[in-house]
């Protein structure tokens, strides 16, 4: 299928199904979104530590959820929209998905219980704006930002009311994982070289 991001299509889930495999897409609000050229080795390192901190702390205490890193489809959509219609198809750099009914063969259907987004600085604004508000709209429990040039961590927690300001933390500080009761990632720790 052929895009043009800049016209006033809007598209969903069913269009996003029929893009060709080597066209890397997200779709927000309707409109495409095109992801960051190739990743730089830190922003794939904080990943890997961060994703392999959650699996060994998910396979210890033989919890229920599951970890994905990019790329991993996340289809965001309230309970009672129909899945091709959706308007939003994200690629979170980790996800954190509680209930295995929302896993399919293609990723995530429903939210995460809690994403993380490492900061290119290609798009920061996606990630600080864009995705935060999408995020707090489909109720992901816990949002992290992390910033690899500024070394610093924002942590949304959902509350009744959307999310709270965030907790900042540093790269040498130890980051609370909200969705479990005794899980931190001590960052000092981390092999971010």
């Amino acid at each position: 299928m052929a895009i043009n991001p800049i016209d006033n299509k809007i598209y969903t889930y069913n269009d996003y199904l029929k893009f060709a495999d080597d066209e890397v897409f997200e779709i927000i609000d309707g409109r495409i979104s095109a992801m960051s050229p190739a990743p730089s080795r830190i922003h794939q390192e904080i990943i890997m530590e961060i994703a392999y901190e959650i699996k060994n702390y998910i396979k210890s205490k033989n919890c229920p959820c599951k970890v994905y890193p990019a790329p991993f489809d996340v289809v965001l959509k309230n309970d009672d929209d129909d899945v091709v219609s959706s308007r939003n198809v994200v690629q979170p750099d980790i996800s954190v998905i509680c209930d295995r009914n929302k896993l399919t063969d293609k990723g995530c259907i429903g939210s995460p219980d809690m994403i993380v987004e490492v900061v290119s600085p290609y798009n920061p604004s996606n990630d600080y704006i864009r995705k935060l508000s999408l995020y707090e709209q489909f109720k992901v429990r816990e949002y992290w930002i992390v910033n690899p040039m500024e070394k610093n961590i924002l942590v949304y927690i959902l509350t009744d009311k959307g999310y709270d300001s965030p907790k900042i933390y540093s790269f040498n500080d130890t980051v609370k994982v909200n969705i479990y009761d005794d899980l931190e990632i001590d960052f000092k720790s981390l092999s971010l070289l």
